[in-house]
């Protein structure tokens, strides 16, 4: 079994004592999501599109964080309202047909615009028709190598509530779910600290 986390040394009692409570909060953090994912509502993202370059370089700070997801909930956000310059790290751009890359480095950034894990899967499925597949030779792994968005969520944080999309919703069967009241645009790293504090309390079980 491949757990998709990653554990480091605890900082010593003694100097945990004298930090201010971001300090504390980030430094007691030693197991990390390897893959992460955020959601966020359009609306929310055009009134605020700051945050989301602001949420890539805390992420960016945990280089055991290899990949960071946005998922955007809309078809109307256009690339020109987000920033790539912006961004730390190799960004990728999904809109509909429009799948572009730029940049380089870590993390690996993917921003999906209105994508819907059904659609994907129903893409998926007319692919294979398409080569010619039986029935027969349909299986879980066929699948997977027609998605379009291969990724393996450890950590899903919906900002805003608890309304989820079904982005992502074969690769993230065994993602663990964070729901927040604060909305995008008042999401503070003290905030993104809690949600990694509590990611590293919970005992994964991958569906068993």
């Amino acid at each position: 079994m491949c757990l998709y986390y990653i554990q480091e040394e605890p900082i010593d009692n003694e100097i945990m004592r004298f930090l201010p409570y971001e300090a504390k909060l980030e430094a007691s953090l030693t197991c990390f999501p390897r893959e992460l994912c955020v959601m966020a509502d359009g609306a929310e993202v055009e009134a605020c599109p700051d945050k989301l370059p602001e949420i890539a370089h805390w992420v960016s700070s945990f280089p055991q964080i290899k990949r960071l997801i946005f998922h955007i909930s809309t078809k109307e956000l256009e690339k020109t309202a987000i920033d790539i310059k912006k961004l730390p790290g190799t960004v990728r751009f999904v809109n509909g047909s429009t799948d572009e890359t730029s940049g380089c480095g870590n993390p690996e950034i993917i921003i999906a615009v209105g994508k819907s894990g059904r659609e994907e899967i129903c893409e998926a499925v007319a692919s294979l028709a398409k080569e010619g597949d039986s029935s027969a030779e349909v299986d879980e792994a066929a699948i997977e190598r027609h998605l379009r968005f291969k990724v393996s969520p450890d950590f899903v944080i919906k900002t805003g509530g608890s309304h989820l999309t079904d982005f992502l919703i074969w690769q993230s069967v065994y993602s663990e779910l964070f729901f927040t009241d604060v909305n995008w645009n008042r999401f503070r790293r003290v905030d993104f600290l809690r949600a990694l504090r509590d990611f590293q309390s919970r005992e994964r079980r991958f569906g068993k």
